[in-house]
Parts: C-alpha cells; structure tokens; sequence
C-alpha cells in the first residue's frame, strides 16, 4: 500500500498533528534603538538569524539612520554613535528587505513585545504591512519552563550563561539574536520533554494555563483529525456546548490551553467529563449539523442558534382592506424572516408607506365605513378607505404591489421608496432622509434575502460540487433547503457513482409550510453561503434555480447607502 510518504520522512507521533517544530523556520531577530517608545522612527540596528531544524539559513544585519539623535545613555548601553549610523538607511528603505526576510516565518525575540511594537510601527508610519505571524517571546517561554532556582534573571544574559550560548550578547543586534537562538534551541528542547511538538502546542503553551484544565487534554485523545461536530457533555450527560472544526482532535485540545481566554467556556471546559464528536464528510455538512445539533440539544453555553425557528414575518392580513401584520407561524405569500419584531415592524412600516397601505390596526367594512380620517390621511399618506375615501377597488393595486415585491414579481414599493428618499433630500429634510434610507437599505436587504432563500427551498432536489483544495470534489444533495446527503470524491475517484450513492441514501425530506418549505433559515443561509463559492457546480436539479429580480438590481444603491451611513457615523 502507497503512503504517500517521502522516501525518509519522519512518520508523525500522534501527539505531533499540527506542524512540527522540525517543519518550522523561524526568524530570531533584535533591534538596537534610541529609546523605548514605538514610533515610526527610532530603529539604530537591526539584526535576524533564520533557523530550521536547528540549522541556521541566513542572517540578515543593517545598521538605520534612526532620523533623529542617539542620547547619551543609548550610545553607552549599545555603543552605537551617531557617526556609526550617518550614512545607514533610513528604516522605509530598510523595512522591504527585512519584510522578504521574514516572510512566511515565525518571529522570535527576547521581550518579543518591543521589537514587534517598534516594527510594526515602522511599518504603519511608512506604508507597509506588518504580517500576521505567529510570535514567540523567549522571556515568556523562559519563564513557563525555567524556575528561579535555576536562574536569578530571565534577562538574555543571564539565560545566555545558563544555556551555555556560543555567542555572548553585548546589546548589539545581530550577537543578541545569536545568542537568541540558542536559547530557543534550548527552551524547544525543555518543552519538548513536556509534549509539546508542534507550533500550535508551544503557542498554547505559552501562556499560563490549570493543572486540572490541563489535564483534561486527555478527552480529546480519542478524536479524529477530521472535519465533524463535537459535543461537550457534563455531569449528567447533558450537552453543554456544541462546535465545529475541520480538525476535531486539534481543535477540541485547544479548549484545555491557554489559548482559551473566555471565561464562561473555561467555565464549560471544567464542568465537562466527555466529548463526543460526529465526523462529518466536508466543512458544510459540519456546519450543518452543528446548527441542527445546538437546536435540539439548546446547550447552555452556546449563545446563538437555539431557537432558530423562533422567527418573524411580515404578512398581509385577510379582510377587505389588507394591511400589513408581523407574526410567528409562516405561510405562503409572507415576507420574512426577521430576525427580531423590531426588525419585521420596521420593514412593514417602511413597505406600507411606500405602497400606500393603512396602517391602523381597526378593521374596516368594504360597504359601510365609519372610521374618522387620521393624520397620515391628513399628510396624503393614507386614502382613508376607514371614512369611505377610498374603495376596495382603489385600494387593491397598493395590495397588488405589495404581493407582487413579496413574490419577486414587482419592484413598485422599492422605487416609490426611493422616490420618497429624493423629494426629502431635495428639500433638505436630511436627517428624516438619512432615516429613510437606513429602512429603505434594510427592506432590501430583507426582500433580496427572502427570495434567495426561497427560490433555494423551492427546489426539491438540487446536487452540487465544490472543490477540495486537492483535486477532489466535496458533494451536496440539498433538498427543499435542507441538506439531505454529503459526500467527497477524492482525486481520481470518478464523481458521478458517488453522486448516485448519495442520492439513494439521502435523506427524505418532505416540504412544509411557508416560504421556505419548513426549512431553517440558518440552514439555508449557510447552503447560499456555500453554493455561491468560486468554484462550486450545480450537478444537476429537478427545476431550474431562478431568484426573482425584484430586488436584484440594488445592489449598487446598497452600497452608495452603506457608503453615506459610515460617513455620517465617522463625521458624528
């Protein structure tokens, strides 16, 4: 059987999933300044050693005209004079050399804190990025496995001599990072005998962590380092928290390090006595089942997607003059969901008043009204049709309108909206047009996602392949807006014999009431989220997957909308 394995290859230890420390480059560098106080200016030296597996790969070192005097002091401690940096570069010049020397490397130094701030200043001050790297401190790694037993100070000298570093470092950049380096090789080597083998271990080590949260790692050894759910359960076997991860075992370790800093999951991590995990095919099935999961168990420690039916809509009620209402239980021919009441309010009053639709919650007899007009009557926005002003017949195109846009059939409301939003502009009401245009943005955006949503949901079986990064394809059956069936075929496995396999164990769905067939609107949202992906193919469908165009041709309007809202809040 092939492995897939290089000739000579270390095989990985279990305890070794992640990235091997042997795998890693790092970059040891140091900087000489004039003072301690980040700035765009200031750097007098710099000095790096780039590392692997132990053996060093490339040095870089540069004296910097620091743009302004060394003080005394400085010039003592590091013996580095203004004459000796006359003629050096200036950092901007300096910055892209030293950026291609580090990249894609880990950084480490000693107080690692003051020569990132003083990088990434530089970098900030004169135009350039400052990667996103992993950083190690060697101060704070020293200190996690060090006692003061063994050492009065964690300053480098001291640990230089503890060490037994080759190189004795005399605050000159490029000897201090020497010196550096063998302290690294010999704190990796320290934690090394306490199990930590890869970049992430030493990560999560690094910061100060339980004797009891640590050893509770020891419920994630029976997990897969696959994509899934995990479920951590309590004392009574209760579900206290549902996740998900593309690396079960991984992820599931970190909850037991100090890369956990939220307190009430620490506070789940300690009640927890076991976790169980459902390996799923792909990230999407993942995500899918975490949603459903956390619906049907309600964790107590997971904050969203509890109630995840416990939706708004906004629907035109069945009397002679329809109006618009805001319920729970959705039906055929409802705008929706929302989020919150306040949600669906906003965008019923917002469609009403540019339909023309009543809004007073009186009913309204079509052969004898006897209601007495109202304000909005007053202002022409409302036919008063409770006083008789207006009949059924000159009321309906208004109801037609509103049903055409809820159906995608209709954009009427949308541009009689906008209408309004221009005469108010025009005569300089901005603040009440500033208002118009937020709700006007917000029934949008609420009318473009109910018709993707439901033109997803209306299909009753849809089959799609995304790419798996390898040369494979993920699969999905997703019937009604629900994901019945997930699969992968793997680089070189014809796809189409896996479709018909998922197909036939896929499961039933039969649809329900509503819009969206009684599907989750979460769950249709992350099925969009991933259809729409570069790259992902429809393999077949049983109808075609159309999306009305009612709201469709806004987008750009939605954007000049976002644009004037993030200049009103920067200018206030």
């Amino acid at each position: 059987m092939d492995t897939g394995r290089r000739p000579g290859a270390a095989q990985l230890a279990f305890d070794e999933l992640g990235t091997p420390l042997r795998d890693i480059t790092f970059v040891v560098f140091d900087l000489e300044t004039t003072g301690t106080k980040p700035g765009p200016d200031g750097i007098t030296e710099i000095g790096a050693v780039k590392i692997r597996a132990g053996e060093v790969v490339g040095e870089f070192a540069t004296f910097v005209n620091p743009g302004m005097p060394i003080p005394p002091q400085i010039v003592e401690l590091t013996g580095i004079t203004g004459a000796m940096v006359y003629d050096a570069p200036r950092i901007e010049r300096v910055l892209p050399a030293f950026l291609e020397f580090i990249s894609g490397a880990v950084l480490v130094a000693h107080n690692a804190a003051f020569d990132t701030g003083f990088m990434r200043a530089a970098c900030e001050g004169h135009g350039y990025h400052w990667p996103k790297t992993a950083v190690v401190c060697t101060v704070r790694l020293a200190r996690r496995v060090i006692s003061r037993d063994e050492t009065p100070s964690y300053r480098l000298s001291a640990l230089a001599a503890l060490f037994g570093a080759r190189t004795t470092p005399n605050h000159r950049a490029l000897a201090d990072a020497r010196a550096t380096v063998d302290v690294l090789h010999a704190l990796l080597e320290r934690v090394g005998n306490l199990g930590v083998h890869t970049l992430e271990e030493l990560l999560d080590y690094l910061p100060e962590v339980t004797s009891a949260q640590r050893r509770k790692r020891s419920l994630a050894e029976h997990l897969p380092s696959r994509p899934g759910v995990y479920l951590f359960r309590g004392p009574s076997d209760e579900v206290l928290y549902v996740g998900t991860s593309s690396d079960l075992r991984r992820r599931v370790r970190q909850y037991f390090t100090g890369s956990e800093s939220r307190g009430r999951i620490r506070e789940m991590v300690a009640l927890a006595e076991r976790v169980d995990a459902v390996e799923c095919a792909h990230a999407l099935e993942a995500a899918v089942r975490e949603l459903r999961l956390i619906a049907a168990h309600r964790p107590m420690y997971n904050r969203r997607s509890k109630n995840p039916r416990h939706a708004w809509w906004v629907a035109l009620t069945e009397e002679a003059f329809p109006r618009l209402s805001v319920v729970r239980m959705p039906r055929d021919g409802m705008l929706g969901p929302f989020r919150t009441q306040t949600d669906a309010r906003t965008a019923a009053d917002t469609l009403a008043g540019a339909s023309g639709l009543r809004t007073c919650t009186q009913r309204i007899s079509a052969t004898a009204p006897n209601g007495t007009p109202c304000v909005l009557a007053e202002l022409g926005r409302c036919g008063a049709p409770c006083a008789g002003k207006q009949t059924v017949e000159a009321y309906r195109p208004s109801v037609l309108a509103v049903s055409g846009l809820i159906a995608g059939t209709d954009g009427r409301p949308l541009r009689a909206a906008a209408d309004q939003l221009a005469r108010l502009s025009a005569a300089e009401h901005y603040e009440q047009a500033a208002q118009h245009r937020d709700q006007l943005a917000g029934l949008i955006r609420a009318v473009g996602r109910a018709h993707r949503q439901s033109a997803l949901a209306g299909i009753p079986e849809l089959i799609a392949a995304g790419p798996d990064g390898n040369g494979g394809w993920e699969l999905a059956v997703i019937r009604h807006g629900r994901l019945a069936s997930a699969g992968v075929a793997r680089r070189g496995v014809p796809p189409m014999p896996v479709v018909e396999m998922l197909v036939a164990s896929a499961e039933t769905v039969i649809p329900g009431p509503g819009p969206l067939f009684g599907a989750l609107p979460e769950e249709i949202g992350i099925l969009l989220r991933w259809l729409t992906r570069p790259g992902v193919r429809l393999v077949r469908t049983t109808h075609p997957w159309a999306e009305p165009a009612a709201a469709g041709g806004w987008q750009e309007w939605l954007d000049l909308a976002a644009s004037a809202t993030a200049l009103e809040r920067v200018a206030g």
